[in-house]
């Protein structure tokens, strides 16, 4: 695939035979972000693991101290009390069975986390087809199946993010916005490290960081020396 002449201009910012610290990293990221929008600051891990092994699997969820710098429309499945409760702490939408042909039939996605009272997950279940490729379904690990959906709430909307191994044994996502300052990049991309140190499973042998890579959405990777992680 041709990069356009923005890219280009962007890589000559980073050193491909380098391995930056995270500070270094950052800012060459925040330079590289020259796109005309607000562009995501992402990272990818891969991870010395095989996430085949059910013992070797790694999900979870972290609060990042800065949030995501995105609007997250959260969508409860509950019923009565804990209806009103998802309603009285922010949620977009809340609603039960009814949802499911509005998601099925039409197509309606217009929201980006769901959660879920452990009542509700027969129903949820149904939606297994539409919402699993998608990275929607609840998960009690990642905290968004739970009674506690106040909690639940206010964490997605603080700047939550779930992490899991992709197929290739890699983790991807969000630690900002490039118009974070370097200090909150950094910030939330040592609390994501941390968060994956204490994922680590006991059965994961070796180098556990393999590959660290930081980006911006429109702009070329920069990579990150692993040797300071734990």
């Amino acid at each position: 695939m041709k990069k356009g002449k923005r890219y280009a201009e962007a890589a000559k910012l980073v050193d491909r035979t380098k391995l930056y610290d995270v500070q270094e990293a950052v800012s060459v990221v925040k330079q590289a972000a020259n796109a005309k929008f607000d562009e995501t600051i992402e990272a990818h891990l891969r991870l010395g693991v095989d996430g085949r092994q059910a013992d070797q699997q790694i999900r979870g969820a972290v609060v990042l101290p800065h949030g995501t710098g995105k609007k997250v429309r959260v969508l409860v499945f509950a019923k009565d009390a804990k209806a009103e409760e998802a309603k009285a702490a922010g949620a977009e939408f809340v609603g039960a069975e009814e949802l499911i042909p509005k998601i099925q039939k039409e197509n309606w996605f217009d929201f980006d986390v769901v959660v879920a009272t452990p009542d509700m997950m027969g129903i949820v279940g149904r939606l297994g087809r539409d919402l699993g490729p998608k990275g929607l379904m609840p998960n009690p690990k990642a905290g968004t199946v739970t009674m506690d959906v106040t909690k639940a709430i206010e964490d997605i909307k603080a700047g939550k993010i779930e992490y899991r191994l992709d197929k290739n044994n890699i983790i991807h996502v969000p630690v900002g916005k490039a118009s974070f300052t370097e200090e909150q990049l950094a910030d939330n991309f040592q609390t994501l490290i941390d968060a994956i140190i204490k994922a680590k499973p006991s059965a994961a042998k070796g180098q556990y960081f393999k590959n660290v890579t930081i980006t911006s959405t429109m702009g070329p990777g920069v990579k990150i020396d692993t040797g300071k992680f734990a």
